[in-house]
């Protein structure tokens, strides 16, 4: 299984003030990683330092297997999303193309047909044409996963997803992932807060923590003293 990214004694922050340390751990392609920690741990720093908007304060993180930055794909937190974006559902999507322009100015035949087969997955074609401002929370999602899905080469990085959605749509989302990452082959880091979804749909567990972080698979985490205490060291 080809690695791709390798993040090595890392330290991440702003102003030389580390927010998160010493970050040890190898994502391959295939992995569904759950990062979870309590709030201020800095998940969201270390999604920043993986989508290479900050550098590393020490240590080092690396692309590998020709992996590039174009290639992954971002969901970013809802509270970054205008929710009364004046645009159609069709060019939110097909906006996710941009970083695979490659300086052109319009969209190719074949970044229409990508924003298509997106929206078909995710059952919003019918709705291309409505406004984004106007619809329900969980369409709104479908909309935005489209989008990064339409950057997603090789990876899909989401900052906490499901927050603000009720817990039906927030599992028919995250089974919407899961069949992504299953079969599409995209890896997927999803940082995330919800304890259910973590002990559910993770293959493996990034966890944050003041003074200990785990990097490991699912059911290593359970029974480690930090997913004890995190979450109950318990399956659903």
């Amino acid at each position: 299984m080809k690695k791709l990214i390798s993040c090595i004694d890392a330290s991440f922050g702003y102003d030389s003030r580390a927010v998160v340390e010493n970050l040890d751990f190898t994502i391959y392609q295939g992995d569904y990683v759950f990062i979870v920690g309590e709030n201020g741990s800095g998940k969201s720093t270390l999604v920043k330092g993986i989508l290479s908007l900050i550098k590393p304060l020490k240590g080092n993180i690396e692309f590998e297997n020709g992996l590039k930055k174009n290639d992954i794909g971002y969901f970013p937190q809802q509270t970054e999303i205008k929710s009364d974006f004046p645009a159609s559902v069709k060019e939110i999507v097909i906006s996710g193309c941009v970083s695979n322009s490659k300086g052109r100015f319009f969209y190719s035949r074949e970044d229409k047909k990508t924003a298509e087969e997106k929206m078909k997955l995710l059952d919003i074609y019918d709705i291309q044409a409505k406004s984004f401002a106007s619809l329900s929370g969980g369409q709104k999602q479908r909309v935005l996963l489209a989008r990064a899905l339409c950057a997603a080469k090789s990876m899909l990085i989401l900052d906490e997803p499901a927050s603000n959605l009720d817990p039906v749509v927030t599992e028919e989302f995250y089974r919407i992932i899961d069949k992504i990452n299953r079969e599409a082959g995209i890896t997927v880091l999803m940082v995330s807060h919800d304890v259910r979804g973590t002990v559910k749909f993770a293959q493996k567990v990034l966890h944050l923590g003041e003074e200990e972080n785990f990097f490991g698979n699912l059911d290593a985490y359970l029974s480690s003293d930090v997913g004890k205490r995190f979450i109950g060291g318990k399956r659903i």
